[in-house]
C-alpha cells in the first residue's frame, strides 16, 4: 500500500466521521465543512507529495 492509499483510507475514515457527527447532531453545518476541508486539505498534500 502506498502513502496515497494510506491517505485516502484515512480521508475517508475521516470524513465518514465528521459526517456521522453532524447526521447525529454533535457538530453543526460551520464546524463540519472545516473538519472536512482540514482533510481535503490534507489529502491534497499527500498527493502533491507522492
Amino acid at each position: 500500500m502506498t502513502d496515497t492509499d494510506d491517505a485516502i483510507e484515512t480521508f475517508l475514515a475521516e470524513s465518514e466521521t465528521v459526517l456521522e457527527e453532524y447526521d447525529q447532531g454533535y457538530a453543526d453545518a460551520d464546524a463540519t465543512l472545516r473538519q472536512l476541508r482540514q482533510h481535503i486539505e490534507t489529502l491534497r498534500e499527500a498527493h502533491d507529495d507522492a
